[in-house]
């Protein structure tokens, strides 16, 4: 049996009175790669700005190995958890180097300046997501592919327990897109690093997730693992889409085809 990493219990949130996520109960296991799809304005976002206290529950909790996540010091939670966003903003010209180091500051004292471990940690995260070569670069300069990666570099050198993606895919191209997703499940399987991604592609979500959760209007729909989520019967219920979905020939995992409209 595995060992629960996240307890999510009853949990409703959003901004200001508004509930935008509305009574989610839901267990991560330590090791877990999960996935969270819904369509637009489902919650996917909201939900995972919960977990990353980014905002405040309206009800319900959080537990971090049976710990209220608002209860933990800020410095400790940040030390377990690492929160990567779709679209993360650099206002200054830093190097890539400088970038990735800033996922040292939760192992730092008040004023402390990076020691070899530091840089280790650093340099390890940098060679895993193939942006070593990359390190003496201004974030600016960069691809949209090279940008993501080193952001996934950054979330790394903080050496969490768990790591939280918003759509780190989007605005890829296939061939990134791959790229990314191979160096987390690298992580996942190499590290046992508990992993909570949104997804919008669902046959990404599908050949990468062990366990999904399909979100509509704020709860979830379905959850867990991904042949018993993906079945046309949900996706057509939740997204209003006709598809077919058949079996991967070589994961055997669930994919999905659209059924045009017009034709």
């Amino acid at each position: 049996m595995k060992d629960i990493i996240l307890k999510i219990n009853g949990l409703t949130g959003g901004y200001n009175d508004e509930a935008i996520v509305k009574n989610i109960s839901l267990d991560i296991n330590k090791g877990d790669f999960f996935g969270i799809i819904g369509p637009n304005g489902s919650g996917k976002t909201t939900f995972l700005r919960l977990i990353s206290r980014v905002l405040v529950p309206q009800k319900g909790n959080i537990e971090l190995e049976a710990v209220d996540i608002n209860k933990i010091n800020l410095k400790n939670f940040c030390q377990r958890v690492a929160f990567v966003s779709q679209d993360t903003v650099v206002n200054f010209s830093f190097t890539v180097w400088e970038i990735v180091l800033m996922g040292r500051i939760p192992h730092l004292k008040r004023m402390q300046l990076e020691t070899e471990k530091d840089f280790l940690a650093a340099k390890a995260a940098l060679s895993m997501t193939d942006t070593l070569h990359l390190k003496d670069k201004k974030i600016d300069e960069l691809s949209s592919g090279e940008r993501q990666r080193v952001f996934i570099a950054k979330a790394l050198a903080q050496q969490p327990d768990i790591l939280l993606l918003d759509e780190p895919t989007s605005h890829l191209d296939i061939g990134h897109q791959i790229q990314v997703l191979d160096l987390l499940i690298k992580s996942n399987k190499e590290k046992n690093l508990t992993i909570i991604m949104i997804l919008h592609d669902l046959n990404l979500a599908s050949a990468y997730c062990n366990r999904i959760a399909l979100l509509n209007t704020g709860s979830i729909f379905k959850q867990g693992l991904v042949e018993d989520v993906l079945t046309y019967q949900n996706i057509e219920a939740v997204y209003k889409t006709v598809v077919v979905v058949n079996r991967n020939p070589i994961s055997k995992k669930p994919y999905v085809l659209l059924v045009p409209g017009e034709r």
